[in-house]
């Protein structure tokens, strides 16, 4: 009896310690396959106190690597910007840069060109600047100069195309004088050459008057003092501006649309910025042809607007060219550009007014068959005038400076996109 309940205690110890060793080895077993998160969630080093709200209100892109290279904290910044995917910083120059800066604690900064695969491999200039973040970590600091960079390189591009700008007619004015001078006893060529020195002299005058121009609006600022002014007045004045280059070719000038409109801002830059589109249409349109300037009124649920088109038959600006057709000195077609002596800083002009009085300009264009140049801008009220209930406007007769033969200038669409801003 005795053997047989020492044999049972035994069994039960064996089995006692059988079970305990199963559960341990099961227990071990589960550690060991625990996922990766866990073990890294328990290792994962912290941030120090205030990190995290610095680099939430940061306006540059901020990525904190730990010491394998793993992104624990990122901006929305740098997600946007392509930096960070799967958990890793995307750039292998930024992670080497990290890398080194965890190895020595030395800050380091470089300017990269990055190629951002979510926009179609566009290359993207950035300032990266690391360094190391408590005894673990590192930071990655990503600014982007790209829009920077593009604005330099359009100023380089201004001030190159200024010098080339002034340097022709000042020269002309130079040989011409010289040849005056030689000349002196030769009355014929002396008109001659004076005749030359009036156009160069003009020409100088016309693009020191638009940089002049250009430099006051182009910062897109609004107007402090603007004032009410008639579209009427400003349509009769481009007219009267560009009357002799269009009896030269024998082109149609024709006003025409609502009377009695007013636009509030500043006369002077609305009167050049339809100047500019004026004289464009009639420079860039053949002989014989048509030019037509309309206005008209939009509603508007806060403001009404005034939209002014002016309407060629003339080449035409293909797709290409209709994007940047704003820009400073950007030319369609320079040996015609420099037939005509344009400057190419009318259209810049035009933009820039539009924009310093919270309006638009959009082009519309069929190469071979003309364009259309809308400016869409905010109505305004002559001086003492009342707001009305409803507006009765008259519409303006037909005004033209040549012959009435010409064929109709086409229709222009209505047009609500402004084009891309210039740089």
């Amino acid at each position: 009896m005795d053997v047989n309940v020492a044999a049972a205690s035994v069994s039960a110890l064996v089995g006692l310690g059988v079970g305990l060793t199963a559960a341990l080895a099961f227990r071990w077993s589960e550690k060991e396959h625990l996922p990766s998160k866990r073990t890294d969630q328990q290792e994962e080093p912290a941030l120090p106190p205030g990190v995290d709200t610095v680099l939430s209100v940061l306006r540059s892109c901020a990525v904190v690597l730990d010491e394998s290279d793993q992104v624990i904290k990122a901006s929305s910044a740098a997600y946007a910007l392509g930096l960070v995917r799967g958990g890793a910083i995307a750039m292998d120059s930024m992670l080497a840069m990290a890398r080194l800066t965890r190895r020595d604690g030395e800050i380091r900064q470089a300017d990269l060109d990055i190629q951002r695969r979510a926009s179609g491999g566009e290359v993207l200039a950035v300032s990266v600047r690391v360094a190391p973040l408590g005894s673990r970590l590192v930071l990655v600091l990503v600014e982007d100069l790209t829009e920077a960079r593009r604005i330099e390189a359009v100023r380089r591009d201004f001030v190159a195309n200024v010098s080339h700008e002034l340097k022709t007619p000042v020269g002309a004015l130079s040989l011409l004088s010289e040849a005056v001078q030689d000349a002196s006893d030769d009355p014929e060529a002396v008109r001659r050459f004076s005749g030359r020195m009036l156009i160069e002299s003009a020409r100088l005058t016309s693009l020191v008057q638009e940089i002049i121009e250009l430099s006051r609006v182009q910062d897109d600022e609004r107007l402090v003092d603007p004032e009410p002014v008639p579209v009427d007045e400003l349509v009769a004045e481009a007219m009267d501006r560009c009357r002799h280059q269009a009896a030269a070719k024998q082109i149609t000038m024709a006003a025409g649309g609502i009377a009695g409109l007013h636009l509030y801002g500043n006369r002077g830059q609305l009167a050049a910025a339809l100047g500019n589109l004026v004289e464009n249409a009639v420079n860039y349109s053949p002989a014989r042809t048509r030019v037509a300037i309309a206005a008209r009124k939009l509603p508007g649920a806060k403001q009404d607007a005034v939209e002014i088109s002016v309407t060629d038959q003339g080449v035409g600006i293909s797709e290409k060219d209709r994007e940047r057709i704003f820009e400073r000195f950007y030319r369609v077609d320079p040996a015609r550009s420099r037939a005509t002596g344009g400057t190419g800083l009318g259209l810049s002009i035009v933009k820039h007014v539009a924009a310093s009085h919270g309006g638009t300009v959009a082009v519309w264009s069929v190469e071979g068959q003309g364009s259309t140049f809308t400016l869409r801008l905010p109505a305004g009220r002559a001086a003492g005038q009342e707001p009305s209930r409803e507006d009765d406007p008259a519409v303006l007769p037909e005004q033209s400076e040549s012959d009435e033969s010409a064929p109709t200038a086409p229709s222009a669409p209505t047009l609500t996109a402004a084009p891309e801003a210039m740089p």
